[in-house]
Formats: structure tokens, sequence, C-alpha cells
């Protein structure tokens, strides 16, 4: 492989594996917040207790999403300080303020939060969680402000002595169209994520809690993940929705690819399925809903999509000569990847609450209910893939840009960087992730089996009679 390809494949795994973290962090943080909320609310036990499942789970994602981050960054320096050069006047005030709410204001708060339990008061301690969750959406919204950059350059001028992008109004870099319309699909995937997590540990302990779940604590918690899946996967196809006429806007080669629609055509169909011959543009079957691809891109169904075809010779034109057609079949199954399982998670969701109506125990009735209720560990998994295959899918098909139309793919790597080096610092990046996936993993699980158990702390710091002190 190539520099730019192991560079690129770099990036790919440092920059997904992060990516597992970050939208748990971000859910977990208000979620954490909505429970301790409802504990001060209304006094009941059960809200506090789960509080605590969901406070821990959000320390162990806060730390590990710290140290991927770190790697990211150091990544995106030691591979592509060709882009960095390009790019860091526009990415370097917003990784500023990333950095300072990450590392200042969430950091710090939640150590509040954690260490505070018991010494507080009530409101102060329920404050300080509630700045946590803010401090991560003003985190994600930055950073989504500089990737909309990527997808689609606003508020820069060029140096035209160094070719150098320099930011114009910070503002217009905020309100990018793109990251107005990116930033709540995003936000609703990550609490896609976090509902799914929180229903995997209420519904196993639900079942298998020793003595029974007597007080319905985990039952409550199964459907509070569950609602929060359902809610944010209904959420997740809105805003999909309304990302996919900007994205088209702004970015048809990427719609075309997610169709593999090479012919430009009115009223175009929407793809479900389509198996094609290696080497060959056209599928030889595909399972289409006519006019839908219209509707989806444009809102009409019988409005035009341009093909990849064209769309081609029309950048060659603008760009000059060059391949400016995405991998089609990723571009394809990745974008039906993510809806699939994103769909997938929200139905999960729904039959959770539906088994758990009126009451109703989540216990197995019978053969077919034994094994939902166990695959139910998996529920996490789906949000998780799906999120996965839409970053995938919103890079790849971007390419060859790195900046759509400014700055290609192939112009940002670090120069004199060998394939030895780079293979070398993927091996250890791998390790590294390898070892902090085990350590997430094992604590997650202990979290899982025995959290909500141990005695729930004091509300007030006058009433205080014992401390919750870290486990981790």
């Amino acid at each position: 492989m190539t520099a730019l390809e192991l560079s690129r494949l770099q990036f790919a795994v440092v920059t997904v594996y992060h990516y597992l973290f970050v939208p748990l962090s971000i859910s977990l943080a208000t979620l954490t917040a909505v429970l301790q909320t409802r504990h001060h609310r209304t006094g009941d036990v059960r809200w506090q207790r789960l509080t605590l499942v969901a406070g821990k789970l959000l320390m162990i994602t806060f730390a590990v999403g710290i140290v991927t981050g770190l790697v990211q960054e150091f990544q995106f320096g030691l591979s592509w300080s060709a882009f960095a050069r390009f790019y860091g006047d526009v990415f370097g005030p917003t990784l500023a303020v990333e950095g300072m709410l990450a590392f200042f204001l969430e950091a710090t708060f939640l150590g509040l939060w954690w260490f505070g339990a018991g010494r507080l008061r009530s409101a102060l301690h329920l404050a300080t969680i509630w700045v946590v969750a803010v401090g991560t959406l003003i985190s994600a919204y930055v950073i989504l402000a500089a990737n909309a950059f990527m997808q689609n350059p606003v508020a820069y001028t060029l140096d035209p002595a160094t070719g150098r992008a320099r930011l114009g109004d910070f503002t217009d870099l905020l309100t990018n169209p793109v990251v107005l319309a990116a930033f709540p699909h995003t936000v609703a995937g990550a609490f896609a994520g976090g509902g799914a997590l929180l229903l995997a540990i209420g519904a196993f302990r639900a079942w298998r809690a020793p003595g029974g779940d007597a007080d319905g604590r985990w039952r409550l918690l199964a459907r509070t993940g569950a609602w929060t899946t359902l809610v944010a996967g209904t959420a997740v196809a809105l805003t999909g929705d309304a990302l996919g006429k900007v994205i088209t806007s702004v970015q048809p080669m990427k719609m075309a690819a997610a169709e593999a629609l090479y012919a430009t055509q009115s009223g175009a169909p929407f793809s479900l399925f389509a198996v094609g011959a290696p080497g060959q543009k056209e599928p030889f079957f595909s399972l289409d809903v006519p006019w839908l691809l219209s509707f989806l891109v444009k809102g009409d169904p019988t409005a035009t999509v341009q093909g990849i075809d064209d769309l081609q010779a029309q950048y060659v034109a603008q760009f000059g000569p060059g391949e400016y057609v995405p991998v089609v079949p990723v571009a394809y199954w990745s974008f039906r990847l993510m809806i699939g399982f994103g769909v997938l998670a929200a139905a999960v969701g729904a039959w959770v609450l539906w088994r758990t109506r009126k009451g109703r125990a989540l216990a197995p009735a019978h053969v077919v209910d034994r094994w939902l209720l166990r695959g139910l560990w998996t529920v996490p998994v789906l949000p998780a893939i799906a999120a996965t295959a839409g970053w995938l899918f919103t890079e790849s098909a971007r390419q060859p840009w790195l900046v759509f139309g400014l700055f290609r793919t192939a112009d940002g790597v670090s120069p004199g960087l060998t394939a030895g080096e780079l293979t070398a610092s993927l091996a250890g990046f791998a390790l590294v992730y390898g070892v902090l996936a085990v350590v997430w993993v094992r604590l997650v699980l202990r979290v899982a089996r025995t959290a909500g158990d141990d005695p729930a702390p004091a509300d007030d710091a006058d009433e205080a009679e014992r401390v919750l002190v870290p486990s981790y």
C-alpha cells in the first residue's frame, strides 16, 4: 500500500474507534442529568440508583474518549501535516474551543459531580452534571463545524502567497448549512447509542437480578433506554432527511454515489437493495421504490437528480482532469447499513416498550421471548454500526477531496512520510486501542453486573453519613 492509502487507513481506524465513545459520552451526560433531575423532583431512590449506573458509564467512557481523542489529534499532525498547514487557520480556533470545553469545563464539572456527591447541596450537585451535558453538546457542535468546512467550505479566503485557507468570520463558520443540519442528526444518533446501552443493562438486570427486580428499577431503566432509543431513532430519520437535502445541494456526487445512480433521472427511484457484477456500472438486480430518491433529495417526486456520469464530466470541466467518483460500492452499502441498523435499533426499542406496557415485567414468557431477551445484550451494537457506517459514508463519499472543491486528499499527506513509518505507527495505535477496548468492555460489564445495588448516597451535605467514592 502507498503512503496515501496507509494514511487514509490509519485515519479511518483512529477516527472510527474514537467515534465509538464520543456519542456515548454526549448521550450519557444528558441521560445522567435527566435521571438525577427525576430523583431531585420526585425523591424516588430508584432514580438515584439509576443515576449512579449512568454516571459510572459516563466516567468510564469519557476517560477513554479523551485518550482516543488525543491519539486522533496526534495522528492528524503525523500523517496529514500538508493538510494541517492548509487548514490550520480554520481548524485551529475550533480545536481550541473544543479543547477548552473538553479538558476544562467538562472534565472539571464532571469531577465536581463525581466527588461532590454528599458534599454539595442537592441543587448545586445537579447543576454540575447539567453543565457537563451542555458542554458536551457545545463541544460536538464546534467539531462538527470544523468538519462541515471540509464538506462545504465557507468563511474563508485563500492566501495568494501561501495558498493557505484563512478564516474569515467565525460566526459564518458556525452557521454553515451543513453543520446546522448535521448537528441534530449526529446528536440524535448519539442518543440512540446511549439509550440502547441503558436498555441492554436494564433488560439484563431486570431478568437476571438476584431475587428479581423487586422495586422495578431495572425495568424502569430498560424502558428509559427504550424510549430514548425509539425517539432518537425517529429523530435520526427526520434529521437525516434534512441533512440529505443539504448534502445534495453542496455535494451532489456524494448522493449520486449513495444510490449508484450513473445516469441523470427525473423521478429517480430509491434502491433498497442491488446486486451488480464486478466491473459493471449498472446492477443486474435492483429492488427500487419509484420516485423516492427525487423526493428525499429534492422534496419533489418528479425532480431531476444528477447522475455520476454527468457530474464527473462537470467536475472535469470545473476542476481539471481527474477521477472525481468515490468508491461507489462503499458509498452505496455504508448508506444502507446506516439506515438499516438505525431502524433496527429503534424497532427493538419499540418492542421493549410494547413488551413492558401496563406494568408488565421484562421476563421470558416462552422460548422465543427467552432468546429475544438474551439478544438484547447486542442492542448497543446496532446504533454503533449505524454511526460508524454513517461516518464512513460521509468521509469516503467525499473523495477525492479533503476539502470539497479546494484541497485534494492526495495533496494532504505529510511529505517524506514512508509506508514503513505509517505501518509502525498504525500498529502502535492498534495496540493502544486494543488495550483500551479490553479495559472499557471489562469496566462496562462490571457496571452492568454490579452497579445500582450499592447504597445510595445522601443528597445533601448536611444529611450525608457517607460519601460515594469512585470505584475506578
